[in-house]
């Protein structure tokens, strides 16, 4: 999954920056042309994968760092998950060029839809069906169908890009600007990947429930991390907008706001998670008492230091949106690479367990110390520009 949303998000991401920057200055064809250029390659991206992965499906589970007991209900699941990959990540793509030119309503009924339906036909497939995590996965991949169609019917409301087919344009310069603004995306979402790979990895030494109770609290965190995200996507079309029309101070201040408002929101979320964190694991395992005796310390020590991230997480999509491949990229990289992997690396053999639950949250001090100084330069950019742009008017 996080593979498929790799590829979703860089050609989504890297597409709609574009498109938002090329709608602020008005230039309607340009953004016309990677809005379709963008979702035809994504699909046949999605093509691709699904097509390796289900050639290497037994190695791609081991891969995975499934254990012998899990290894075949991962397969059962990622069989249809590979399937129904051309049009997931087709829909991650329409979903941000239509959030990226303003129209997060039509997006949000896309995706809202298939979450919906995806959660109703869980138990049917599951229960009824009897056909297990195969059944969770072909849930997720109908699901994802629909969402897919509801997303296209969007792209034809509320005045949005056609995608003509017409306008594709398979050239070196939609590429370099699809990679420029979605490689970040790219490195957030597969380094993702590795790192749940080798937190599986290192956790399994300790048996099934080390890994379960981390998958627990990767879980939980991933809904604080999520709603980081939707304020950093709210934001991001009013970056690339004012960006693009060079209303920078707009921009900043834009910035700003998403910051208080992520940290009034998150601080609190945190300290509810903290409090309660043995219920809340209990909730995924009530009667296995070591998967919440580990997940417990584990959503404890992250609930600490996760607020740390709206710094790092703000600044990486404002950098991204205005076209700063390599800054973005780096912070994209620190939270889960660049400072996870050391840290579980160093930890692990020095404190066992007890290094695989610390070692998120020696990440996050990390990467914020690393994203402190590329911010704050980030902003005097911003300022400086700014200020250029008043001397020269009134020059």
């Amino acid at each position: 999954m996080a593979v498929i949303q790799a590829l979703g998000f860089t050609f989504g991401y890297g597409s709609g920056n574009f498109i938002s920057r090329k709608l602020g200055s008005r230039e309607t064809q340009e953004a016309e042309q990677m809005a379709v250029t963008g979702f035809i390659s994504s699909f046949a991206a999605g093509v691709l994968l699904a097509v390796l992965g289900l050639l290497f499906l037994q190695p791609l589970v081991r891969l995975l760092g499934a254990t012998e007991t899990i290894a075949p209900y991962t397969a059962d699941y990622a069989r249809f998950i590979l399937i129904g990959a051309p049009w997931m990540t087709a829909s991650l793509v329409l979903n941000n060029q239509l959030r990226f030119q303003g129209s997060a309503f039509y997006g949000m009924v896309g995706i809202a839809a298939g979450a919906i339906l995806n959660i109703s036909l869980d138990p049917l497939f599951i229960f009824v069906f009897h056909m297990g995590t195969g059944g969770a996965g072909l849930a997720t991949i109908l699901s994802q169908l629909v969402s897919f169609f509801l997303l296209l019917a969007g792209c034809r409301r509320g005045g949005n890009l056609q995608l003509r087919l017409r306008n594709v344009k398979l050239t070196a310069y939609f590429y370099k600007e699809i990679l420029r603004g979605g490689f970040p995306s790219f490195c957030r979402q597969s380094i993702s990947s590795l790192s749940t790979i080798c937190m599986n990895l290192a956790a399994g030494g300790w048996g099934d429930a080390a890994i379960a109770a981390m998958s627990i609290v990767n879980r939980i965190t991933l809904l604080a991390n999520s709603t980081l995200i939707g304020f950093g996507q709210g934001f991001q079309p009013v970056c690339g907008f004012n960006y693009g029309a060079k209303f920078y101070g707009r921009v900043r201040e834009a910035f700003w706001f998403c910051v208080k408002l992520a940290s009034a929101f998150l601080i609190p979320l945190c300290a509810i998670g903290f409090l309660l964190a043995p219920q809340i694991v209990a909730l995924f395992r009530h009667n296995d008492l070591q998967v919440i005796a580990i997940g417990t310390l584990a959503l404890r020590c992250q609930c600490i230091t996760f607020p740390l991230f709206i710094w790092v997480g703000m600044h990486n999509m404002m950098l991204q949106t205005i076209g700063k491949a390599l800054p973005a990229s780096v912070l994209a990289l620190s939270r889960q690479g660049l400072c996870f992997l050391p840290a579980l690396a160093i930890l692990v053999p020095f404190l066992g367990l007890l290094g695989v639950q610390l070692a998120q949250p020696v990440a996050d001090i990390c990467s914020f110390l690393l994203a402190l100084p590329i911010g704050i330069h980030a902003l005097h950019q911003l300022t400086f520009l700014e200020q250029n742009q008043l001397t020269q008017k009134n020059g």
